[in-house]
């Protein structure tokens, strides 16, 4: 698959013969310098941009927007005039779930990803953090097979990025869910990636040029700051860092 921008008579190939099969339940992390294609290949995948040779198939289909991906993108991109409860009842409408089960509902999301009883909260009221959860639970408002994260960490404080990593890794180990996630960090990656893609810019465009398996331990019940501090983490985090530096 690859994927063009500009006129016809000046593309410029943004990814080149990208062939990808993300198996179901998979925790799949993209890494590469800026401008090798990585938000780009999210894109696609969620059905925001089409590729301009290949194809992108979910599972089985073309991906349409709004339809079988959630997708949390680097800001939470809430409607500020909207409180917690109201932006996460709007996901669920749009996913035709009834009226009558949207409180229920918005009460399982927000204990889902740790903010009990705050869905009368203005999103303004929020910390950062606080805001990514309320996209993510937005994200699973439907319930979704695949979740796409477009580096939705990459604003916050270290100690909350840190413990929206171990819930994320947590959260997608219990659904079973399958995560297609951008970031820059390899620490990020080799944590909550159990395979990790590596990508590089080139002048045809950016092409997937590493794919590296990552067995650290995916029971939610893992203990992720003794996770952290084994050698196998070390071990794999030197690997992939390698890896980005190929010379």
């Amino acid at each position: 698959m690859s994927v063009r921008y500009g006129s016809a008579k000046q593309p410029v190939t943004v990814l080149d013969a990208v062939d990808l099969r993300v198996r179901a339940g998979e925790f799949v992390v993209l890494v590469g310098p800026s401008g090798c294609g990585k938000t780009t290949l999210l894109r696609v995948i969620a059905g925001f941009a089409r590729p301009a040779s290949g194809t992108a198939l979910v599972r089985g289909s073309a991906p349409r927007p709004g339809r079988g991906a959630g997708v949390v993108f680097q800001q939470p991109r809430l409607f500020p005039w909207r409180t917690v409860g109201g932006n996460l009842g709007f996901a669920l409408a749009r996913h035709g779930v009834p009226r009558s089960r949207r409180p229920g509902r918005i009460a399982e999301l927000l204990d889902r990803v740790g903010l009990p009883g705050m869905g009368g909260r203005r999103t303004w009221e929020l910390s950062g953090g606080q805001q990514q959860r309320v996209a993510l639970a937005r994200a699973l408002a439907a319930e979704p097979e695949l979740l796409l994260m477009d580096e939705p960490f990459a604003a916050l404080d270290a100690l909350t990025r840190e413990r929206l990593q171990e819930e994320v890794r947590s959260l997608a180990g219990r659904l079973g869910t399958t995560v297609l996630f951008v970031t820059h960090s390899v620490e990020e990656a080799v944590l909550l990636g159990s395979r990790v893609l590596v990508m590089a810019a080139g002048p045809g465009g950016g092409r997937v040029v590493e794919d590296l398996p990552v067995p650290l331990p995916r029971d939610p019940a893992t203990d992720v700051a003794g996770l952290r501090a084994s050698p196998e983490f070390a071990r794999l985090r030197g690997r992939l860092a390698r890896a980005l530096r190929p010379d």
